[in-house]
This record gives structure tokens, sequence and C-alpha cells, in this order.
């Protein structure tokens, strides 16, 4: 019996949750397996049930579990800036409560056609960014009278290391190559990192082709040659800001999960995209994120590789015949929310009859 902590959040996060559950008790139909479920509050409505947008309940219900399903935070709502709290501060305190130091991104492209690139086919990059470190959680300031303001970027050899051979172990696992990406050029934080990265590759993954790119230059790679990567491992900031520039490579947020891991179970699992309060309760948004990170989390929190490829292949099906929700369907027909879960529940389940 495996237990999922189901955090379904604000916007549409219900809405994507709901589906992936659901492609799940396909999974434990079709393979014999038994998931239990146990949902609890995060974000913005936590705040308004609660007034914390990462109560104590949530955070000791998901270190019992085995892993976390997560739908977004945030919106408009919860947007005032004076406010104390925020609804991303419970996804910054579930993370750094479990020790979640690093983020994988997968970024495939389905249907090159969706894609803003003339040819983004055989697309194919995991991001390995660091997660509880960096200028997001170094010390911070405002001046008494509000017009200087200041973050610190801060990073230790420890916190290198680790995110650096999770990086290479799974460029192991794939095409054998790893890229790091820094700012050694201006930052002393980056000139440690780079010296740290070198050091675990030279002495520790020989076999693992190794380069380091700088971030601007990066940013401009992702664009004019994505295939050249294979696994990408950079600091907190930085992997925020290019995962997002990257999750455009397939032409949609609604196709990209993500994985939030540490040294042991659980896992944090959730769509990149965000809350949508725009489409929220429409049942327009796309779940395919979401179902994707629920693979994920049965692949690296459950060790059930079958299952996981499983699901990525009842995806793939169901695209491949043609199923298109309004974010990437172009001027085609579209499907609904409830009507693409289903699909893919569909997908999976007719894979334990071939």
């Amino acid at each position: 019996m495996s237990h999922f902590v189901v955090l379904p959040g604000d916007g549409i996060g219900p809405e994507v949750v709901t589906e992936a559950k659901k492609v799940l008790e396909a999974v434990a139909i079709r393979f014999g397996l038994t998931f239990t479920f146990d949902e609890h509050l995060i974000g913005g409505a936590a705040i308004d049930a609660t007034g914390d947008p990462l109560p104590s309940a949530t955070v000791e219900a998901c270190r019992s579990s085995d892993a976390i399903l997560l739908g977004a935070v945030g919106g408009p709502r919860w947007d005032d800036p004076t406010a104390k709290t925020r609804p991303e501060d419970g996804l910054l305190g579930i993370r750094s409560e479990l020790g979640l130091y690093v983020n994988l991104r997968p970024i495939q492209v389905h249907f090159p056609t969706a894609s803003p690139l003339r040819d983004a086919s055989g697309v194919d990059i995991l991001f390995v960014r660091e997660l509880t470190g960096g200028i997001y959680f170094g010390p911070s300031s405002l001046s008494d009278d509000g017009t200087v303001a200041r973050n610190e970027m801060v990073y230790s050899v420890p916190e290198i290391e680790r995110v650096v051979r999770v990086a290479a172990e799974a460029a192991r696992r794939r095409r054998s190559k790893l890229t790091s990406v820094d700012k050694a050029n201006v930052l002393e934080v980056s000139r440690l990192w780079r010296r740290t990265a070198e050091r675990v590759m030279e002495d520790e993954f020989p076999d693992v082709a190794y380069e380091v790119v700088l971030v601007d230059a990066m940013a401009m790679h992702l664009l004019s040659r994505p295939r050249d990567f294979d696994v990408v491992v950079t600091g907190n900031l930085f992997g925020d800001i290019l995962t997002d520039e990257a999750s455009m490579l397939p032409g949609s947020l609604g196709l990209l999960p993500s994985a939030s891991i540490g040294d042991g179970p659980p896992g944090l699992y959730e769509p990149v995209h965000g809350s949508a309060p725009d489409i929220a309760g429409r049942n327009l948004a796309n779940p395919l994120a979401t179902i994707l990170a629920a693979a994920m989390a049965l692949r690296h929190s459950l060790d059930l590789t079958e299952p996981a490829a499983a699901v990525e292949t009842a995806v793939d099906n169901v695209l491949a015949a043609g199923l298109r929700t309004a974010d990437i369907a172009g001027t085609g027909p579209t499907v609904s929310t409830t009507e693409m879960g289903d699909a893919v529940a569909r997908a999976v389940g007719m894979g334990s009859r071939k």
C-alpha cells in the first residue's frame, strides 16, 4: 500500500489533481496496487481556512506520506503586497520543511507543431535545479525608509555537491552528458559553484561528459540549439528562470511536470503551471502536466517504473490520437479537463489487455 497526500491548492489545482488521482486509480487496478489519498490544505485555500499558507497538520501529514501530489498555489485574491503571508510561502515552506533540495523538471516536446520554435523535434532535457539555497533563502533586508532592499545569494560546498551528484547520476541513466550553468565571470558564489562541481565530476563521474555554460549564454542556447543538452544543473535563481524559458519549448505549460525531492521519501510532485485563476472552475485546464507529475511520483518515490511508464505511454497515445485541451488545440477541436483525464485513465487500463 502506498499513501499519497494530495494538496489541491488554489485555482485550477483541485481540477487537475482530481484527474491525476483518476489516472492513479486506473494504474492501481491495472497493476494490482493499492493507493490511498489524504487531502490537505496549502496556499491561498489554507490562508482562507486557517490564516496560514502551510498549516502544521499539512506538514505532519506530508511527513508520513509516501508521495505528495500538489495542484497549484496563488491567485489575485491573495496578491496584497502588504500581506504578511502569501500562498507561495506554503510552497517554499513545504520544500524547506521536508528537505526537498532538488527540483527535477523534464522538458520534452510531445508534438513539435505546438512549439514556438521552427523545429523542436527531439528536444529532451532534464533540468536539475537546486531548490532550498541561493538568493531565495539567503538573508534579506529593507531599509527603514523603504528605499534600499537587499537579498543575498548564499551557497555552501555541501549544498552544491549534493545537487551536482543528483544531476550526474541522472545523466548516467540518460545520454551521459551534464551541463552546469553559472555566472562565474561575475559572482563569487558561482565561482564556488564551478570549482565544486568540477571537482565532483572529475573525482566521481569521469564517465559523464561535462561542460560549463554561463547563464546568459544558456538563455540563448535554449532557443538556438536545445537538442544539444541532456541534463542541466544550476542554482535556485538561474534554474527558476531557465526552466520557465525552457517550458515554452513544448508549446504549453500544461504538458510539463516537476518533482521536488530530497534524500528520501516523500517527494513533492506538481505541474509546472500556476493556478490559472482566469479559467478555474470552467473545466478547461490541461491536466496532463499533473498526470505526468503523478507518473514521476510512481517512478521516483515509489520505485514503480513500469506503472510510471504506462502513464507516460498513455499520455503519448492520447495526444497521438488527436485529443487536445484548449491550450494546445490551436484552431482544432478541444476536450475538457475531465474528458482528457478520462481518456488517459482509459488508455492506462487498455494497456492491461495487450
